[in-house]
């Protein structure tokens, strides 16, 4: 299947998974990219498997380009997996048959859990500047998990058994899990810098192609310069802590948007979100290394992955530098980062609460203002009855389910955005997803008795440039738990937070309607809610999702349908006539 993409945002990073694309009015220049899938033995912690790859790379290759540009992508997919792709930080406008979520917008590209991930960078457009200080260099950073079993098996085996997946057994930084885990401290660190170009006229400035022969992801800094490190979530199932030893990073975007740039010792990121960080190097090269460090941020009483990847920030050394007798040089010490307790979900608040949008004349926060529609969706967890003639891990032999509003969605066997297209939604989806909770209770206080969810393929129809006000509550039932959901088609501005229930009585007095966060993966505080609006201004399909892959799997999702509006540019273009069969 080809994808065509035009880039029409700002110089951001983003993260593409198992697209999101905004169509610009003229394309600078069309890039054309071949995605493989296949099968390839890795070895990581001293174990070798044959894992998904693009073009033989994990994590798969990077996509540079810059705004206004154009992109080819082919994606043949070589694996006996079926296969999709999707884009975060980059709208799909009008052309949702590209977005990529299975039997959602489209029929997956077949020959599951496949674990796939790669960045896209975008640049501004030629001769336009950041606005905040020009980089040296820019660093992609991209978090993974690792197990050493198969992750078809482990999810399968979770499915069947009602429990949740076994744990991984790393974190990963650019696919390494660093000196903290066996097997990963052996070995000479190689680090190849190469300059990156877009075209043969249009240089991409400092950026890093770093070729790494160990299992330790290593970064070499010049003294007194600044580093731009894009960082991407894509863990399965883990919200993370990031810390840099002994150095303060200034946080300049988050999910694709320039924010008002704040100075942190820590960065939280969940699953399927981006944030860029200024690092600024020491004026003089220390007598140290120091640790890039992320560990998982866990608000539930699920077992978690409890260890730490780290990988190694070290100053570059001048031709001066001091050497031993034998002539080779001094091993440094290793000063460790220091991160949170797992479990701090006051800090997780604080950090949320200081992303604020630039709100400015060249970056507005078009925050609606006026709301057509109000909506109020519980997420949390919850249970289904166990078969019959099967023993299942869940609560009194249930099985773990996951819901918004009580609805634990059902895939259905034909893409949704297809049924819907060609008006075929009978016996695929309906159009009756509960406005609010069916039934009301004290949603962070004592659960209700009854724990069971209702199935269903239930979906939102919102008629073209509906402006949305969605509250989302986490539960207590089987635990109170962060959930990052995140909003396929839209950007979304997070308007309000807080701990224990909503009260709608009080809350919307306080919501920022001046420049709140503009994202499109927010995380529903543990025990609390959390407030977002959006313009429907996107004719199609579009999925809503915890980015917990296990809550995923579980049901915790949901579907928006957008109708075409009046205007030529308002309507759902027809798919492309390669479109994937079911």
């Amino acid at each position: 299947m080809s994808f065509q993409i035009r880039v029409d945002l700002f110089a951001l990073s983003a993260l593409w998974l198992l697209p999101e694309i905004a169509f610009a009015k003229h394309a600078a220049i069309t890039r054309q990219y071949t995605f493989d899938i296949k099968m390839k033995n890795v070895t990581r912690l001293c174990q070798s498997k044959s894992i998904v790859t693009v073009n033989g790379r994990f994590p798969g290759p990077r996509i540079i380009a810059r705004e206004g540009d154009r992109l080819v992508i082919k994606v043949v997919n070589h694996v006996q997996y079926n296969v999709t792709l999707h884009w975060h930080g980059i709208r799909q406008l009008r052309s949702g048959w590209a977005d990529g979520p299975a039997y959602i917008t489209q029929c997956p590209i077949q020959t599951g859990l496949v674990t796939l991930y790669g960045p896209i960078v975008i640049l501004p457009k030629r001769h336009v500047s950041y606005p905040f200080p020009q980089p040296f260099r820019e660093v992609p950073i991209i978090f993974g998990e690792w197990w050493k079993e198969d992750t078809e098996t482990i999810i399968s085996q979770a499915l069947q058994t009602g429990a949740a997946p076994n744990i991984s057994d790393a974190y990963t930084i650019n696919g390494l899990p660093g000196p903290s885990y066996n097997c990963s401290a052996k070995g000479k660190y190689i680090v190849l810098i190469v300059p990156l170009r877009l075209s043969e006229s249009d240089t991409m400035y400092g950026t890093l192609n770093i070729i790494v022969e160990t299992d330790t992801f290593k970064l070499n800094v010049k003294p007194g310069k600044t580093y731009l490190l894009r960082l991407i979530n894509a863990a399965l199932n883990d919200e993370l802590f990031f810390s840099v030893a002994n150095h303060t990073l200034t946080v300049v975007e988050a999910d694709a948007v320039y924010v008002k740039p704040f100075k942190t010792q820590i960065v939280l990121i969940s699953p399927g979100q981006t944030t860029n960080v200024l690092l600024r190097a020491k004026s003089k090269a220390p007598g140290t290394t120091f640790a890039m460090s992320a560990r998982s941020y866990s608000s539930g009483p699920a077992a978690f992955d409890n260890t730490t990847t780290t990988g190694i920030l070290e100053y570059e050394k001048s031709s001066s530098s001091v050497s031993n007798s034998n002539g080779k040089n001094k091993k440094l010490p290793l000063l460790k980062a220091v991160l949170p307790k797992f479990n701090d979900s006051s800090f997780a608040m604080k950090f949320n609460k200081k992303i604020h949008s630039l709100a400015n004349a060249k970056f507005p926060a078009n925050v609606p203002k006026k709301v057509d529609r109000q909506f109020f969706f519980t997420v949390g967890l919850g249970t289904l009855p166990c078969p019959k003639n099967q023993t299942c891990q869940g609560p009194n032999n249930t099985k773990l389910a996951a819901s918004v509003n009580n609805v634990s969605f059902v895939q259905p066997n034909i893409a949704i955005l297809q049924a819907h297209f060609f008006n075929k939604a009978k016996g695929v989806f309906t159009t009756d997803f509960p406005t609010n909770p069916l039934i009301k209770f004290n949603y962070t206080g004592t659960p209700p008795s009854n724990t069971t969810v209702n199935n269903g393929t239930k979906v939102v129809a919102l008629p073209f440039n509906t402006t949305v006000e969605l509250v989302m509550q986490d539960t207590s039932i089987i635990a109170a738990e962060s959930h990052p959901l995140h909003l396929h088609g839209f950007n979304f501005f997070v308007v309000g937070q807080g701990i224990g229930n909503f009260n709608p009585k009080k809350d919307p007095a306080k919501f920022n309607l001046v420049d709140p966060a503009e994202r499109n993966t927010v995380g529903v505080p543990s025990g609390g809610w959390v407030a977002i609006r959006f313009l429907a201004d996107n004719p199609g399909v579009w999925f809503m999702h915890c980015h917990l892959e296990v809550h995923t799997s579980w049901g915790l999702k949901m579907v928006w349908v957008v109708d075409d509006g009046k205007g030529r540019k308002q309507k759902l273009l027809p798919p492309p006539s390669d479109l994937p069969k079911c």
